[in-house]
């Protein structure tokens, strides 16, 4: 380097002086040239760059011993100005910046490239980082680590409700196509890719389902978390009271809830699903005031009734179960008596106290009716008795009340019984030739029915005025028809006397309320014109004949019973006259043929046909002027022809 920059010595002390152009200044002509040839003339051994500046540039060479030589061929030029310092720092740090912006961009262009196809950095996938993999690995290491866990149930909750999701019977699995396409690309931006060092991105797993599997799973965790409020309460056990914790009522929002399992439940938590909840009225503080003040109190002891010449005991277990609670303003809860039940245990023990009233009766004393007088009644007035019952019970002591009474009118007292204007036998029928354990039933039946009176616009029935009709009752065994063929049953032949109080009321001009016929032909009775009755074995009513009064007047039904007959007659008020006209037999369907096991409960029978006919009720006034024609038709069905002798039934539960 020092050959390449030896100075003579004759120029070893030569210093050599620029002047200095003043800022703003074309250079003197002739000096923007030698200015150059100096500015890039080779420096030489020794020689110093002192200063620059935008108009000139001075040089100097040191000095023997390293000092700088001052201006000697003249006087020194000016110090350089602040501007040129500063535009010379500029420059540098422009230098430093472009240097370190090419370092980047090119450390920006190596990553980018090397980078391609995988997974952007810092992504996280159901708690696995997954960044900077490629697609293939990235979806290995998630089967490997969440993997096992796709199979598990997957717990969820729901309101105050906690329950799993079978994934397989649900028919949720993973798409992993879709999950790497949630975390996208590459990103462009550097600064992006440069935080990404620094910084995690949790990317939700993406699922796919079998749709009728998922809708089927996410109805079966409704039926689950739905329920109602419940409110809270005071109930008994024996007669120890508990609080019952009022429960807000909870509905899955089943839309919500598929979106929350089908995005979360590979995550390996548990999926919280959206609810609606229902309030309630009741709060805790309200039930344990009710527990404390009402129902503890009740049960304490005893409440005694005084009444007229007795007393009653109102028992702890008696109060338990007609005490009741109900939802009361303000979180509380308002207590309620069952007045039925209360009733249900004092009036017995009360009996011997009250007089129960009579209906006047019609009764018949020499083949006409009469009024028997009704009876007043004396009772328990038990809605003023029992006014004071709840303020009683929250007593512990002084458990007292007084029964109050008043008189009780009959239903159906003396004055109306003479005003129902039952003077006339305005309908009658008798029939006959029944046996003798279905007379029994028929006597039963008519000694009931006896007396009755039916009030002007009222509807009588059957089976409602008779009830039940077993061996309670007095019902025996007898005779009926079931399936075309003979069978027994308690209570059999009281359609008789259906079929005679049908024809009685047909023949008074009652209105049908409503009646059925035997499915078979019955030769006794008179073709459509005739009726059956059934109830269940409970006494509830199955098949009831029933006629309705539309007459101002009212009507008494009297019955009349022998070992041959029954008799059923309608008293009123005599207003029309009746004619029934049979019309002809039609459209017969033969009887098919049944084969039973030969023995004492089959009965061979030839049978008969079926056939349709109907009956024509012309009703007259008085006077003869015809009011209205009833046409009713009815179709019979054939009874089989039964044949004893047949295979035996096959043994039960084959």
């Amino acid at each position: 380097m020092a050959a390449d920059h030896e100075r003579p010595d004759n120029e070893a002390e030569r210093t050599v002086v620029i002047p200095r152009t003043p800022a703003g200044s074309p250079p003197p002509e002739g000096d923007a040239e030698r200015t150059d040839r100096i500015a890039d003339a080779p420096l030489g051994t020794g020689q110093t760059m002192i200063g620059a500046g935008f108009g000139g540039s001075m040089w100097s060479w040191p000095d023997d011993t390293g000092s700088r030589a001052g201006a000697s061929a003249g006087p020194a030029g000016p110090p350089p100005s602040a501007a040129t310092g500063r535009t010379t720092m500029l420059r540098r740090v422009g230098l430093v910046a472009a240097c370190v912006l090419g370092a980047f961009m090119l450390l920006y262009t190596v990553d980018l490239i090397a980078s391609q196809g995988s997974v952007p950095r810092g992504v996280v996938i159901a708690g696995t980082n997954v960044g900077g993999m490629s697609r293939a690995a990235a979806e290995q290491r998630l089967r490997e680590q969440i993997g096992p866990r796709l199979t598990r149930p997957v717990r969820v909750k729901a309101g105050d409700s906690v329950e799993t999701v079978d994934p397989a019977g649900a028919g949720l699995s993973v798409d992993w196509p879709a999950t790497f396409d949630r975390a996208g690309d590459q990103p462009l931006n550097p600064f992006t890719r440069f935080a990404s060092f620094f910084t995690s991105r949790e990317v939700d797993v993406a699922s796919k389902a079998n749709n009728a599997k998922f809708a089927a799973a996410v109805q079966g965790l409704a039926a689950k978390v739905d329920r109602e409020p419940a409110e809270g309460t005071v109930r008994f056990q024996g007669t120890t009271p508990v609080a019952v914790e009022p429960k807000a009522g909870q509905k899955l929002d089943a839309q919500g809830a598929a979106h929350a399992l089908l995005e979360n439940w590979a995550d390996g938590v548990p999926v919280q699903l959206p609810v609606a909840q229902t309030p309630v009225k009741t709060t805790s503080q309200g039930v344990h005031q009710a527990l404390d003040t009402v129902a503890k109190p009740a049960v304490s002891s005893p409440v005694v009734v005084h009444g007229d010449g007795r007393d009653a005991v109102l028992d702890p277990n008696a109060v338990a179960a007609a005490l009741a609670f109900e939802p009361a303003e303000g979180g509380g809860l308002t207590p309620k008596v069952d007045q039925d039940k209360v009733v249900g245990a004092l009036k017995p023990q009360l009996a011997p106290s009250e007089r129960e009233a009579k209906d006047a009766q019609i009764v018949f004393n020499g083949g006409r009716p009469s009024v028997q007088p009704s009876v007043d009644g004396h009772g328990v007035d038990w809605n003023k008795s029992l006014t004071g019952l709840i303020d009683t019970l929250k007593r512990t002591d002084g458990r007292v009340i007084t029964a109050q009474y008043a008189n009780t009118p009959p239903k159906v007292t003396t004055d109306a019984a003479n005003q129902l204007g039952i003077t006339d036998v305005i309908g009658e029928f008798t029939t006959g030739g029944f046996a003798p354990d279905s007379g029994a039933n028929i006597h039963t039946v008519a000694d009931k029915v006896n007396g009755a009176i039916v009030k002007p616009g009222d509807t009588f029935s059957l089976n409602g005025y008779t009830g039940p009709r077993t061996q309670a009752q007095g019902y025996i065994e007898a005779g009926v028809i079931e399936h075309g063929a003979p069978a027994r049953e308690v209570g059999g032949g009281i359609s008789q006397f259906a079929t005679t109080l049908y024809n009685a009321s047909y023949f008074a001009a009652m209105t049908d309320a409503g009646h059925k016929e035997h499915s078979y032909y019955i030769s006794r009775y008179p073709p459509a014109r005739e009726a059956t009755v059934f109830q269940n074995p409970d006494g509830s009513s199955v098949i009831d004949i029933k006629f309705k009064n539309d007459n101002p007047t009212g009507v008494a039904i009297q019955t009349i019973w022998t070992p041959q007959s029954i008799t059923v007659r309608l008293w009123g008020t005599r207003r029309f006259t009746v004619e029934s006209i049979p019309g002809q037999r039609r459209d017969f369907t033969p009887p098919n043929t049944v084969t039973q096991p030969a023995g004492p409960f089959c009965h061979a029978g030839e049978g008969a046909p079926g056939f349709t006919t109907d009956d024509t009720r012309v009703i007259r006034d008085l006077s003869g002027r015809e009011v209205r024609r009833d046409v009713h038709t009815v179709k019979y069905d054939p009874q089989p022809k039964i044949i004893c002798g047949g295979p035996p039934p096959p043994p039960p539960g084959r």
